[in-house]
């Protein structure tokens, strides 16, 4: 097996991080949803449940904390 070049790995996430900075948010946004899309066709349905689950919890905490603030 092969070793990956660290000079090239360097200047590979380099080339991203510049080509982020040109696009638009809408074109993030489509790429983050691609990324979201692949990730999700790998997770089975009780690792999609427990992330659903998380979200839901912390949106209720969320929640419950404006509210102790006296911003609602």
């Amino acid at each position: 097996m092969t070793k990956k070049n660290p000079a090239a790995q360097a200047l590979g996430k380099l080339g991203g991080k510049a080509r982020a900075k040109a696009l638009s948010a809408e074109e993030l946004t489509e790429i983050g949803k691609k990324g979201a899309k692949a990730r999700l066709k790998k997770l089975t349905a009780a690792q999609r449940s427990e992330i659903a689950r998380k979200a839901v919890q912390a949106r209720i905490a969320k929640h419950k904390q404006g509210r102790k603030g006296g911003t609602q």
